[in-house]
């Protein structure tokens, strides 16, 4: 584990310091800061709900719309890019950042059309095990989604939902109490489908642990990880997860919308016989154009695809995940560990009677979001969140008092996060 700074100082040169000693800091001149106005500061902490755009995002875009007046059709086969192939130029670096093998990894469709293509494949319910786990709090497109499946095999949410919650009392959700459950009705779960992080409160889970569980229970265990890609160390396929979802407008700085990807482990690679909603692109690439009646999956994640990639959602990504490559996890894992430390230690000194720190305290149990409970009735929070937006601070608010705030080691300072803290000390005097 990367160790935390050392907290020396308070002040703004400390934050400046550490800016200029920054191995990483040229990354932020390679995306577009937005400012609402020239007077003030500000500070876009927002990457755990849309990353900001890479500068380079708009000029790959332009390549592609070059190909298609210059070329038309012909820029399927004959660009720079070809179209056909340009999801594959998308797998090695996505595979780098989820910790897979190429063939295991595809950027297709959105989050929640992706999870359901792989539960429509992994969810196999029979009478006696018939069961998903879940969170109870849940982001609602993955509930509506485990939910509208667990219907659609003729089964009831109510008796077929596993609900995992913290304990009385306390916000976040222990490892044990995931195991425990699962270990208890593992007669009856067929799915076990959690977050890798959870966006409510930051909880990074322990993914390895409750896979290794689960799966010697006899449970397929999948996970979402739309907080966790691009955010913290994932090797999915050392971990022998079945199968995960994410989007890629987050973290991943892939624009409003943007594709999403999916994990299918090798070891399903030419499980052909398992049944899924089939699309002429997860069609053998060998005879997709003769148009036979007959389905013929691709190897790997690449048969789970439904429809031709949308070249303009796709190029932006591509622009991105090169900044990835450069960068490196480790780098950027490093540098997350100590600025999110960081937050957290101002947070402390300036304003530890005004809030609680929802988020896990211990690093290798988060990403570089804090989750900010504040004590105040909701309305005087929701005011104190509504100021610091006036003055320029973007973060995100979750009803009824927490404020979610993500320095994002690709394109976040030091200083943003002293200039943060200052700004909501003095919101909450």
């Amino acid at each position: 584990m990367n160790q935390s700074p050392a907290f020396i100082s308070t002040e703004r040169a400390f934050a400046e310091q550490q800016d200029a000693a920054d191995p990483l800091a040229a990354l932020r001149g390679a995306f577009h800061i937005p400012k609402r106005s020239a007077e003030l500061r500000g500070a876009y902490l927002c990457g755990h709900s849309l990353g900001l755009q890479p500068r380079a995002a708009a000029s790959v875009v332009a390549e592609e719309l070059e190909s298609w007046s210059q070329r038309a059709v012909d820029g399927h086969f004959d660009s720079p890019r070809p179209w056909l192939s340009y999801h594959e130029r998308l797998a090695q670096p996505l595979a780098r950042i989820v910790g897979a093998l190429p063939l295991e990894v595809v950027a297709m469709n959105t989050l929640t059309v992706n999870l359901h293509l792989m539960l429509a494949s992994f969810y196999r319910p029979t009478r006696e095990r018939r069961k998903i786990v879940i969170e109870k709090r849940a982001f609602s497109s993955d509930r509506y989604a485990v939910a509208a499946q667990i219907r659609h095999h003729g089964f009831d949410p109510q008796t077929s939902l596993i609900e995992i919650e913290p304990r009385a009392g306390e916000d976040l959700i222990r490892t044990e109490d995931v195991c425990e459950r699962i270990e208890r009705e593992a007669d009856s779960i067929a799915t076990v489908m959690l977050p890798g992080v959870q966006y409510l409160s930051g909880q990074r889970f322990d993914l390895p642990t409750i896979t290794e569980l689960a799966r010697r229970s006899g449970c397929i265990v999948g996970f979402d990880l739309a907080h966790s890609v691009g955010n913290t160390p994932l090797r999915l396929h050392d971990w022998n997860i079945d199968f995960a979802v994410w989007c890629n407008y987050k973290y991943l700085n892939g624009g409003p919308g943007a594709i999403g990807g999916a994990f299918v482990h090798e070891r399903h690679a030419r499980a052909f016989d398992l049944p899924r909603l089939a699309g002429w692109w997860g069609h053998d690439k060998t005879t997709r154009f003769n148009m036979p009646q007959e389905f013929q999956p691709l190897p790997g994640a690449e048969g789970w695809q439904i429809s031709n990639l949308p070249i303009l959602s796709a190029a932006p990504v591509l622009a991105s995940l090169q900044l990835f490559d450069q960068a490196g996890m480790p780098a950027l894992r490093a540098k997350s560990e100590r600025l999110t430390a960081y937050l957290e230690s101002l947070l402390d000194v300036h304003v530890r009677d005004a809030l609680t720190i929802v988020t896990p305290r211990d690093p290798d149990a988060r990403g570089c979001q804090l989750s900010l409970r504040l004590h105040r009735a909701p309305a005087e929070a929701r005011a104190v969140f509504d100021a610091l937006s006036r003055a320029g601070f973007v973060g995100d608010w979750r009803e009824p008092d927490i404020i979610r705030i993500a320095p994002v080691p690709m394109y976040n300072t030091f200083v943003d996060v002293w200039e943060f803290v200052r700004a909501l000390a003095g919101e909450l005097r």
